[in-house]
C-alpha cells in the first residue's frame, strides 16, 4: 500500500482526532502505524503537518502518503517473567498488564514473545513472531498464560482451546451494578464495522460468544465480578459487558463514555490513574497433553487491582 490518499472531512466527522479519523477512513493499517505516519509527516491537513490528536474540522482535505514497514524481525529481550510451573513440555507464566502477547507492526520489541525466546531454548516454532503463544491476553489484561515448549504440544494445547476444553476464570470491576447477579451473555461479536482495532455485537461478520459471570458483590457504583467465557473470541468480555451496559473499570476503547456515569469524582479521578483496564485472568486449567493429568494454574490479583478494591472501601 503505498498509493497516496486524500480525504475531505464530513460535517458528523468534525472534532474526530486525526489518527482515529483515519484508522476508519484507511480500513487497513493500524491506529500505531498511522501515528508513525503522522509524526514523520507522510500525513497533511490543508497542507499543514498535524499531531495525532489534532481535531480534524469540516472541509479540511487530508493527504495521506502509506510507508511501508520493515519486515518484523523477532530478537531475543531479558523482559521479567513470572513463571507459574515450567516442565519439559510447556511453560506457565503470570503475564503483567502492559506486555503486548505478540509483535506486531506498533509493538516490535519489548512483548512477551521477545521475553520467551530470551529465557528458554525450546520453544514451539509453529508462527515465527510468536514462538510457543497457543493462546492471548490483551495488552492491559493480566494473569495466566500456557506456553508450548513443542510442536505437537502447541498442537494438542491449541485442539483443547478450539474444542473448549480448557477452563478460564477472570475477575472483573464492572461500571454500574448489573442484573441479574448470575448470568449468561450470548451475542456474536467480529470487527467493528467502521474500526479495524476494535470488535463489536453490531458486526458484518458475527462469530458465536459466550460469556457467564457470577457477582462477587457490589461496590458502591460498580460490580465486582467473577467471569468464565465459555468462547475465546479476541476482546469477548470487554465487548460483552459494553454489550449489556457495564463496561470494564479503566477500559479507554470500551468504556470511555460510561465513566462519565460515575458520581463519585474522586473515584472517577482513581480510575483515570489507574492505568489499564479492571480486567485480570485468574485462573486456567486444562489437560496436560503428554502426561493426561488436569493442571489448574491460579493468579492473585495483582497489587495494583487489589488497592484500587481497598480504596472503594472493600
Amino acid at each position: 500500500m503505498n498509493h497516496e490518499s486524500l480525504f475531505t472531512v464530513e460535517p458528523d466527522e468534525s472534532g474526530t482526532r486525526l489518527d482515529v479519523y483515519l484508522v476508519a477512513r484507511l480500513h487497513g493499517p493500524s491506529r500505531s502505524i498511522i501515528r508513525r505516519w503522522i509524526l514523520e509527516g507522510h500525513v497533511t491537513v490543508d497542507g499543514k503537518t498535524r499531531k495525532p490528536g489534532y481535531s480534524v474540522s469540516a472541509g479540511e482535505t487530508i493527504r495521506v502518503i502509506p510507508q511501508a514497514s520493515p519486515p518484523l524481525e523477532l530478537l531475543p529481550e531479558a523482559i521479567p517473567l513470572e513463571i507459574l510451573f515450567e516442565d519439559r513440555d510447556l511453560i506457565v507464566i503470570n503475564k503483567p498488564a502492559g506486555l503486548v502477547v505478540h509483535p506486531g507492526a506498533g509493538n516490535r520489541t519489548g512483548t512477551l514473545a521477545n521475553a520467551l525466546l530470551y529465557y528458554f531454548k525450546e520453544v514451539s516454532k509453529q508462527d515465527s513472531i510468536r514462538p510457543g503463544i497457543v493462546h492471548r491476553l490483551d495488552k492491559d489484561t493480566s494473569g495466566v498464560m500456557v506456553i508450548a515448549k513443542t510442536e505437537s504440544v502447541h498442537e494438542a494445547l491449541a485442539k483443547q482451546f478450539k474444542e473448549r476444553r480448557v477452563s478460564k476464570e477472570y475477575l472483573a470491576l464492572l461500571i454500574g451494578h448489573i442484573s441479574p447477579r448470575k448470568g449468561v451473555i450470548d451475542a456474536p461479536i467480529g470487527r467493528h464495522p467502521r474500526s479495524r482495532i476494535r470488535f463489536s455485537t453490531r458486526t458484518r461478520k458475527p462469530r458465536q460468544a459466550v460469556t457467564r459471570y457470577v457477582v462477587t458483590r457490589y461496590l458502591q457504583e460498580f460490580s465486582y465480578v467473577t467471569v468464565f467465557p465459555e468462547t475465546g473470541r479476541t476482546h469477548q468480555i470487554r465487548v460483552h459487558f459494553q454489550h449489556v451496559g457495564h463496561p470494564i473499570v479503566g477500559d479507554e476503547t470500551y468504556g470511555r463514555k460510561a465513566h462519565q456515569r460515575i458520581q463519585d469524582l474522586e473515584v472517577r479521578r482513581m480510575v483515570a490513574q489507574l492505568d489499564r483496564h479492571f480486567l485480570h485472568a485468574s485462573a486456567l486449567a486444562f489437560e496436560h497433553p503428554v502426561t493426561g493429568e488436569k493442571c489448574e494454574f491460579r493468579s492473585p490479583l495483582p497489587a495494583e487491582l487489589a488497592r484500587f478494591l481497598t480504596a472503594l472501601g472493600e
